[in-house]
């Protein structure tokens, strides 16, 4: 499976059985009124996106209008959802630690592709996983999570959630690169994490990364 990371929590994955777009963003010119700097490429969605997935209602993960075709489209919404792929696990989530009064409401989704099992936690901003949510989170392969803090949580309590999981490749975004000039590094999180992987690019191939005894890190460059 490739996947590709195009800014923020925007990730493609392309496997042999479908294409799965997550969390677009779109116009960003407005955030710059807030002092926000977002020099994130623009991105080409792939040419045939099966599924897109939108985990919350905010501007910098629902731009569906990016993404071209007739994708089957699970937005925003707690259940268990048909796709081409399967069923699409949605877990209800809040973008915060006060019950969701602060930001709004966020879902983590889960699904299997190509034999892997693939989590996304969106813009995730609780301290700690409730058991209910917990129990739909067993046997995670490929985890994405939120590790910039201020609107989500930060890289100490991700790396918690990655460990407790134990999922072999752990991907941060949400985080301040040299694209953004909000949210924390990814620092925190790598130091927290027992192995990390850096890589030169943006995109990486699942077949090319090595299962270890404890989750990893895989940090992929900034596009």
């Amino acid at each position: 499976m490739r996947v590709d990371w195009h800014g923020q929590s925007a990730f493609s994955l392309d496997g042999e059985a479908a294409t799965v777009f997550i969390d677009p963003w779109g116009d960003m010119s407005r955030a710059a009124s807030r002092g926000i700097e977002w020099d994130y490429p623009e991105y080409e969605a792939p040419g045939e996106t099966d599924l897109l997935i939108v985990t919350h209602e905010h501007g910098d993960h629902n731009a569906v209008e990016r993404i071209g075709g007739e994708p089957t489209l699970v937005r925003s919404l707690a259940g268990t959802h048909e796709s081409p792929l399967g069923k699409v696990v949605a877990i209800a989530s809040e973008h915060d630690g006060a019950a969701g009064t602060e930001r709004g409401p966020n879902t983590i989704v889960v699904f299997d592709l190509d034999g892997i099992r693939v989590a996304h936690f969106g813009d995730f901003g609780q301290p700690a996983l409730r058991p209910e949510q917990r129990v739909h989170l067993d046997g995670i392969d490929l985890l994405f999570l939120p590790v910039g803090g201020g609107p989500t949580i930060d890289g100490a309590t991700a790396a918690a959630i990655a460990l407790d999981l134990g999922a072999a490749w752990v991907v941060p975004m949400h985080y301040r690169t040299e694209r953004v000039n909000f949210l924390d590094t990814e620092e925190a999180f790598v130091e927290a994490m027992p192995s990390t992987e850096r890589l030169a690019s943006s995109s990486f191939d699942t077949a090319d990364l090595e299962r270890g005894p404890e989750p990893t890190a895989i940090i992929p460059a900034a596009p």
